[in-house]
């Protein structure tokens, strides 16, 4: 048995900070219903290519970005601009104890698929409502998109080299941390409602998210009222704590305390850098970060990547390569842990990157590939 078997979802959403929530869902066993529109269904499926091959090596209207987040559904075709479609999502909904959706504000009310139509019929429905901006306030009614997010939101003027141009991350994280906020949104209020038999509406701004995702940066600032820099790969509380360049390449030095400083000088040669007073405590390297950095730099330009990674280990100090993707996805620790997935598809099968979530008692079963357009149509609406 799944941890949420018991539950059914009406998944509204589309692209990817609803359909990650609902993926989540899937994954922990709920059954999740994901209605698309007859022609084209999510957007996501024409972002490619890459798109997934069949097993002649046809492409096929499967797009690598829409099988991300779309594994464990039921899709299911119905045009919600017909009063007919309208009625039949209601009638799901009335079977469902969540609905998922990220239309504009007011953009389902139309419909008569809002929170207070469907509440009306389902009293313990939960609804959770993604949006760029939230339900309220001077850009509620605007559209929101992970990229634009993370420049408003303040995530890009901390993201890149100091002396570069602003970045985005190169996932959108804003989108995911959105998704991952409504999961967590969704199992409370289900809580909730299981012991008061209360549904409730549940507003999520990816603005929001993303402010709170901040984390020490946004609180370095409200503490310190100091501008926030970019540091490129370095940390703004803890040095060293970056990349560096290498005989061969790069590798990550993550110090974490004193005591791996001090191992991690002595590893360099240097031992008297944990003895110095402008180092000797993080406090102290924070301050003169520009003092140390360098003396760090020309140390671990005289080895190979590799020599590094082995000392560093034996040590105790925290740090490692620079992987590609497949290179991260081929370690020996992905395989042990098994966090590549093959599922069986229509098309043949599809690899996925595994939930990372490990269960002692209600292990996470992929019963079920990103569905087709349509798929679960007549298995749906029939029952």
């Amino acid at each position: 048995m799944s941890a949420l078997s018991h539950l059914r979802v009406l998944d509204l959403s589309r692209v990817l900070a609803g359909p990650w929530a609902t993926q989540q869902l899937a994954d922990l066993g709920a059954e999740v219903i994901k209605i698309e529109k007859p022609e084209g269904g999510d957007d996501t499926r024409g972002w490619g290519p890459p798109f997934l091959k069949d097993r002649d090596g046809q492409a096929t209207r499967e797009s690598a970005y829409f099988i991300c987040a779309n594994r464990g559904k039921k899709s299911v075709a119905i045009d919600m601009a017909m009063p007919a479609g309208q009625a039949q999502i209601r009638a799901l909904a009335k079977t469902c104890d969540v609905v998922v959706e990220n239309f504009k504000v007011g953009g389902l009310k139309k419909y008569g698929l809002d929170y207070d139509t469907l509440a009306a019929i389902k009293p313990d429905l939960i609804y959770c409502s993604i949006t760029g901006f939230g339900q309220a306030g001077p850009r509620a009614d605007q559209a929101g998109y992970d990229f634009m997010i993370q420049g408003l939101g303040g995530l890009m003027s901390i993201t890149g080299a100091p002396d570069g141009e602003p970045q985005k991350v190169g996932v959108a994280v804003t989108d995911l941390f959105t998704g991952m906020y409504a999961t967590v949104a969704i199992l409370a209020a289900l809580s909730h409602r299981d012991r008061t038999g209360i549904g409730q509406h549940i507003d999520l701004a990816l603005f929001d998210c993303q402010l709170a995702m901040l984390a020490n940066v946004a609180s370095n600032y409200l503490v310190g009222d100091v501008q926030p820099p970019r540091y490129g790969n370095a940390h703004a509380n803890i040095v060293p704590y970056q990349a560096f360049e290498t005989r061969d390449g790069h590798v990550i030095v993550a110090v974490g305390n004193d005591t791996q400083f001090a191992r991690f000088a002595e590893l360099c040669g240097h031992a008297e850098w944990a003895l110095d007073e402008r180092f000797t405590t993080n406090k102290s390297r924070v301050v003169n970060r520009v003092a140390l950095i360098p003396l760090i730099a020309a140390v671990l330009k005289t080895r190979p990547r590799s020599e590094w990674i082995t000392h560093m280990e034996a040590a105790g100090i925290p740090g490692g390569p620079i992987n590609t993707i497949p290179e991260a996805l081929a370690e020996s620790q992905a395989q042990v842990r098994q966090m590549v997935t093959d599922i069986p598809h229509p098309a043949g099968s599809v690899r996925m990157v595994a939930n990372p979530i490990r269960f002692s008692r209600t292990p996470i079963l992929y019963h079920a590939a990103p569905p087709t357009l349509g798929q679960h149509t007549n298995e749906v609406l029939t029952k």
